[in-house]
């Protein structure tokens, strides 16, 4: 059988309350017992971020302290965020659409415009001779 310890016997706030009891009642408690007051009490298990900087800075006669956390949300997502996160998907895939479609439009017109094609006499948008002054020449 595997003698290495539970991660929740690691946990500083399980150390702290079996450290206050008497060695064998804090003996007695299971590995699902521990667990089971570590979320109680408030454990950290789900505080593990990518970035997670903490430090202080003294100036004076005063400490401040900061953090710095940076991670995935592993949080269910309530219907409001879902539905603000759904409009702002739709609303980049729009913008990504109508720039492809504008862009396209654009390359197509110079194309015309470099072969001298025009599809209505005596009709320019200006965009070709723009085109030609500023970025050929």
């Amino acid at each position: 059988m595997d003698n290495t310890p539970h991660p929740v016997h690691e946990s500083l706030l399980i150390q702290k309350l079996l450290s206050k009891m008497p060695p064998d009642v804090a003996a007695s408690f299971s590995e699902e017992q521990l667990i089971a007051m570590n979320k109680a009490i408030g454990g950290r298990s789900w505080a593990r971020h990518k970035v997670d900087v903490r430090g202080t800075i003294n100036i004076w006669r005063t400490s401040f302290y900061f953090v710095v956390l940076a991670g995935k949300n592993r949080r269910e997502l309530s219907r409001l965020e879902q539905q603000v996160g759904r409009a702002t998907m739709a609303l980049m895939f729009a913008l990504f659409i109508t720039f492809s479609v504008l862009s396209g439009l654009l390359i197509l017109y110079l194309i015309k415009s470099a072969l001298g094609i025009n599809l209505f006499e005596n009709f320019s948008l200006g965009i070709w001779s723009w085109f030609k002054a500023n970025i050929l020449n």
